[in-house]
């Protein structure tokens, strides 16, 4: 599968990287960054650039804010998450509020989803 390089986003995506949103950073910290399946950060993934990615997993992790509820918020991630499907991955998308409202929750539904891809 051609997941070309976009080198147009690399200096995004390391901002990005050193500039985390506090929910990011909670999730990166306290779960993904020592899960013992390995995620990265920031992942630039055709024009995109994705919060988590988990290779093993085929894995895409999106915290969304409010900003993502709008309509028009709403359209855009529809039209980036079927592009990225049509890669054969899978994009869940967790509101931010989940982050700090059911940490625990999130982290295992993470961890249930990471196991079921990688008994596929």
């Amino acid at each position: 599968m051609d997941r070309k390089h976009n080198p147009k986003l690399t200096e995004n995506a390391k901002a990005l990287r050193k500039n985390m949103t506090k929910e990011e950073r909670h999730l990166w910290y306290d779960f993904l960054r020592s899960y013992p399946v390995r995620f990265l950060r920031q992942k630039v993934i055709d024009n995109y650039i994705v919060d988590f990615y988990c290779h093993d997993a085929q894995l895409i992790i999106e915290l969304d804010g409010s900003q993502h509820y709008s309509n028009e918020g709403l359209l855009k991630d529809r039209v980036r998450t079927e592009i990225i499907e049509s890669r054969n991955l899978t994009v869940i998308r967790i509101p931010n509020n989940e982050i700090f409202n059911n940490f625990e929750g999130v982290c295992e539904y993470i961890d249930a989803i990471v196991k079921k891809s990688l008994h596929r």
